[in-house]
């Protein structure tokens, strides 16, 4: 599966191994996913549910944060979705990134991940910051927003608030009683 990866844009890994010609799916839930935990899949159903279609997972090599990823590292953690789930491999560090791979696809994120998807630092400009959400816009993307534990430790749901009106349809926001698991990645790998 690896070596064809340099080549591709991305990589469907089903849950019995690599898929050649897999549709691109509908809505993705992108994540590093160091390790894979019931708050992923659980927001993964809850999003399937709302939206009627297949969540499937998304691991980028390349990371705005954080550096990219070893090709041990990576295939590591696809196959923690072994048995489980489709999950695509790619190289999309941004969310533009994933539209061009994925137009039209919901992808479905945190509350922390939506906020660093509005902040201007990450896009260099507010101009810069509205032209990356008008290109998920105009591919035809949404962003599904699950509540998160914010650093002081309280649960934040997606409110809209720093967004323009423009671009106010893009986002579609889960309630805490739609979903909720105190969860992250880092907390575990500090705990093990």
């Amino acid at each position: 599966m690896w070596e064809l990866f340099p080549s591709l844009r991305a990589v469907c890994v089903g849950p019995l191994g690599p898929v050649a010609d897999a549709p691109a799916p509908r809505a993705l839930l992108p994540g590093s996913f160091n390790p894979l935990h019931h708050g992923h899949t659980q927001l993964a159903a809850i999003a399937a549910a709302r939206l009627g279609v297949a969540v499937h997972f998304e691991l980028s090599v390349a990371n705005v944060d954080k550096p990219e990823l070893p090709r041990d590292e990576a295939e590591r953690r696809a196959a923690q979705f072994a048995g489980l789930a489709p999950v695509w491999l790619t190289r999309a560090a941004t969310f533009g990134a994933k539209a061009d791979l994925f137009p039209g696809a919901a992808f479905v994120l945190g509350w922390d991940t939506a906020v660093r998807v509005i902040d201007p630092r990450y896009y260099g400009s507010e101009p810069a910051r509205d032209n990356a959400l008008r290109k998920l816009r105009d591919l035809g993307c949404t962003l599904v927003v699950g509540g998160r534990l914010d650093v002081a430790g309280v649960f934040r749901v997606w409110d809209g608030a720093g967004v323009a009106d423009e671009f106010a349809s893009l986002f579609v926001s889960l309630t805490e009683a739609d979903f909720r698991a105190d969860v992250s990645s880092t907390l575990l790998r500090r705990n093990v």
